[in-house]
């Protein structure tokens, strides 16, 4: 049995006008705008594959540790996967997950390298999932690495639409995607996880790497870091790195210093095209 990410089709029947609060209402607006991109799909003949998760089991929660992370009643701490959190995140999922018995699901590996149990975390009886719930309350932004293309834009979605209503951290300038070229942002970033936007001005390859350039030198502007044996990877995605010169594009990951600031995307959905 699989779970999803996306409420399905037939829930949309239910008017969204009967949730008094406006967190909730919020919630499901942007939950119901990802289902209804699926189901104008399946009306349109197209193939829609669903985020499916793997169900791991329940818990019951017993503490808010912070933003992403949960205390579980029997003794395991739970790390919310596909998200970065920020600050105001533990309030919003206190207020969302204290005490709720939670179904948990995985998309991959189900633990991190810590012993923490990572995975998607449903409260109740919710189709929705306590991830989505902060990314639509822009509590907090997708991560670099979800493990499907199809979880990873139904999250981005979610993500987007928060963005767009500057709701949550979106209404503070200073979370908003940093300029490629602004240096001065960027080493202020080094270390942290951000979003960054710029247009690719060339696509070098050296060895086993490829370089995607946002300045004509690499000490300029961000350069974006692809291992070439991950190349296929990123084309099957629709993300082929030779194609990206002279497109925008957003990407998002952990900001380095290698003489210029370097972002490297071990995976396609960390990059997205906006032009």
């Amino acid at each position: 049995m699989t779970s999803m990410i996306v409420p399905h089709c037939s829930d949309l029947s239910q008017p969204a006008a009967i949730m008094k609060r406006r967190r909730v209402l919020i919630f499901v607006e942007a939950a119901f705008a990802v289902a209804l991109l699926v189901c104008n799909a399946r009306a349109q003949g197209v193939s829609a594959n669903l985020c499916k998760l793997t169900p791991i089991g329940e818990a019951t929660v017993s503490a808010v540790h912070d933003g992403g992370t949960l205390l579980l009643a029997d003794g395991r701490e739970l790390k919310l996967a596909g998200i970065e959190v920020a600050d105001g995140s533990r309030e919003t999922l206190q207020t969302l997950a204290a005490g709720q018995k939670l179904r948990l699901e995985k998309l991959g590996n189900d633990q991190d390298r810590y012993g923490r149990l990572v995975g998607f975390a449903f409260p109740g009886e919710s189709p929705q999932s306590l991830q989505a719930a902060l990314l639509a309350e822009g509590r907090a932004r997708v991560s670099a690495r979800i493990g499907a293309k199809t979880c990873a834009e139904a999250l981005l979605t979610m993500e987007r639409a928060a963005r767009a209503d500057r709701r949550g951290l979106w209404a503070d300038p200073n979370f908003a995607p940093l300029q490629a070229e602004n240096l001065t942002r960027l080493q202020a970033e080094r270390g942290r996880f951000a979003l960054v936007e710029g247009k690719v001005l060339s696509v070098r390859e050296s060895g086993a790497t490829i370089y995607v350039n946002f300045g004509r030198r690499w000490t300029e502007a961000l350069t974006v870091i692809i291992l070439k044996r991950q190349q296929r990877t990123f084309a099957s995605a629709g993300v082929e790195p030779k194609r990206l010169e002279g497109r925008r594009v957003r990407v998002r990951g952990w900001i380095e210093q290698r003489g210029g600031p370097t972002l490297m995307a071990e995976a396609p959905e960390q990059i997205e095209l906006i032009d």
